[in-house]
């Protein structure tokens, strides 16, 4: 990671977004440095839930052992297989047997988004988490993501349009919380036109994370154009410090 791109943004970020949470980010590695390797031992967890270790400062770093959760392995790429019969838990469920959680209509209307999905293509053991101002010259992070509230995902939402003609800078796709941050920007990233996603609508995984709180992930490939950007941008002008005004 480039340092004085690294503190170029910390120092812009305060400017124009005042004391809002920095972004944390993500890479894969064989070598966590400097990253609290997670025990492949102890209870199921959801991943978004542990992520607020890592907002509070800590880094943590993910093997496919240490990620209980079965779905957070796939959308992780720790796994191409997912639990049998998951196209009724995640609609109708079975009588008697699965209770299911209604996210889709019907079965197979899951089995096709199921279809629909590609494979990420990782090089690593493990997943390191970290927040922004803790990388270091070492670290190569693929994805940055915000946890941010309305006016500062306004913000973001803005300029990561400000360089397209297209309307669709960002998007919103369906799936899990760990996917919304890590699967869909992952994917992204390798894209021709790299989007941004907003994310963590998933029902399930909103209880970790505040209330007023979405997720606003974007391909470093695409972030680092928007940092070039804010100096110019709208948020120079009187619009934007009547939002600004409110950003705690």
């Amino acid at each position: 990671m480039n340092t004085e791109l690294k503190d170029q943004f910390i120092s812009q970020w305060k400017k124009y977004f005042n004391n809002a949470d920095l972004p944390i980010t993500y890479y894969y590695t064989d070598v966590p440095e400097k990253a609290t390797i997670m025990s492949s031992s102890g209870k199921w967890n959801c991943l978004i839930c542990q992520l607020q270790k890592v907002r509070s400062g800590e880094s943590l770093a993910f093997s496919a052992d240490s990620v209980k959760c079965g779905g957070a392995k796939r959308y992780l790429g720790f796994a191409e297989k997912i639990r049998p019969n998951f196209e009724y838990f995640l609609s109708c469920g079975i009588a008697g047997e699965m209770e299911g959680e209604r996210y889709i209509q019907t079965p197979q209307l899951v089995a096709d988004l199921i279809k629909k999905q590609k494979k990420m293509d990782i090089h690593g053991k493990y997943i390191v988490f970290k927040r922004w101002d803790n990388l270091d010259k070492n670290d190569n992070p693929d994805v940055a993501i915000f946890f941010a509230t309305p006016d500062v995902l306004s913000g973001l939402f803005t300029l990561a349009n400000y360089d397209q003609s297209e309307p669709d800078s960002t998007i919103a796709p369906f799936g899990a919380g760990c996917g919304s941050i890590v699967y869909f920007p992952f994917i992204e990233k390798d894209s021709g036109r790299p989007r941004a996603v907003i994310g963590m609508f998933d029902v399930s995984a909103r209880p970790c994370v505040p209330e007023g709180v979405l997720t606003f992930s974007v391909p470093m490939v695409k972030f680092m154009k928007m940092i070039s950007y804010m100096d110019d941008s709208f948020l120079i002008t009187d619009s934007w410090k009547k939002v600004q005004k409110r950003i705690k």
